[in-house]
């Protein structure tokens, strides 16, 4: 008999704002998404806590790149000596060889908040790392797993379909929702951060997910979440309000545009959660805050690199 669970990994300190998850059937196991090096004592923790040896974790999936997905992989990896790591093949290549990736990440918040919020960051021998191309399955213990490229937030994710669940693991490709908010009731938003952000790709990337049939999506950020078809509306309505933004960036001076569409995204985040009676309070601004000034970063960011959107 399967079973299912969603770990909390505890991102930067805070409880469900990023979340693993952990399939078993007949004691062997499937990871999907690691977080980072901090993380992964709660993952195999989890692990341990249902039972399962961690030589019998077969396949560990992440959905792209960023270290709030992969940056513990290579740790997970070394402490499931068996399993194998399913990734996107631009995925696979930072991982193989993370360079760039760190020093990508390190010139961006500096040595100490990168090992602070990332931890230690080693190559993952290519040979323990399997990439899955779009549209292929992988048949694992009564699971068909399909992999589905999803442009958008990023041009290195894929997303997860799983047939016996009926679910999709959506990585960031199915906005942000946060449970813990003051008021106890969720809305969604898309996340747009750098570096590459296009919003046509993201539209067709939630049609994607909703073409799949299934009936939940097991975000990243965080948790499972049903009535997708709403949640889509949602979506799409946030990443046309980004887009309009974008197109009225031509008339704002360089040095003001990251607080010009942090009041966007802001005033995005805001429509979004009155159209499902959120009231957001000064706390769930505070939670708010870095989701603000990343979507506004990768907004400014694809509009200076491309005028595609105008």
């Amino acid at each position: 008999m399967s079973s299912f669970f969603t770990i909390d990994t505890e991102y930067a300190g805070l409880k469900q704002v990023a979340s693993a998850y952990l399939i078993e059937e007949e004691g062997h196991g499937i990871v999907i998404e690691t977080n980072t090096t901090h993380a992964i004592p709660k993952i195999l923790s989890a692990i341990e806590n249902h039972l399962i040896d961690v030589h019998r974790i077969e396949y560990i999936i992440v959905t792209h790149v960023h270290l709030d997905h992969a940056g513990g992989a290579w740790l997970l990896l070394e402490k499931c000596p068996n399993a194998v790591l399913l990734a996107h093949p631009k995925t696979a290549k930072h991982l193989i060889d993370p360079s760039l990736l760190i020093k990508s990440a390190t010139s961006v918040y500096g040595k100490a908040n990168f090992h602070k919020l990332y931890g230690e960051i080693k190559p993952i021998p290519k040979e323990r790392v399997r990439v899955m191309e779009h549209g292929e399955f992988l048949d694992w213990r009564g699971h068909s797993f399909e992999f589905i490229y999803t442009k958008g937030h990023a041009n290195h994710h894929f997303c997860i379909y799983d047939k016996k669940l009926n679910g999709v693991f959506t990585g960031d490709s199915f906005g942000i929702s946060y449970p813990n908010l003051e008021n106890g009731k969720s809305f969604i938003f898309p996340t747009t951060t750098p570096t590459d952000f296009d919003a046509k790709e993201a539209i067709h990337s939630i049609d994607l997910i909703l073409g799949t049939g299934a009936n939940v999506c097991y975000l990243t950020h965080y948790g499972p979440i049903q009535n997708i078809n709403h949640w889509a509306v949602d979506l799409k309505k946030g990443l046309t309000l980004c887009h309009d933004a974008m197109t009225d960036l031509k008339n704002i001076p360089k040095g003001n545009r990251l607080s010009f569409m942090e009041s966007k995204v802001k005033e995005m985040m805001q429509i979004l959660a009155e159209g499902n009676e959120v009231s957001l309070t000064e706390k769930d601004w505070s939670l708010l805050h870095l989701d603000v000034n990343l979507n506004a970063q990768g907004l400014v960011y694809a509009f200076e690199k491309s005028e595609k959107y105008l």
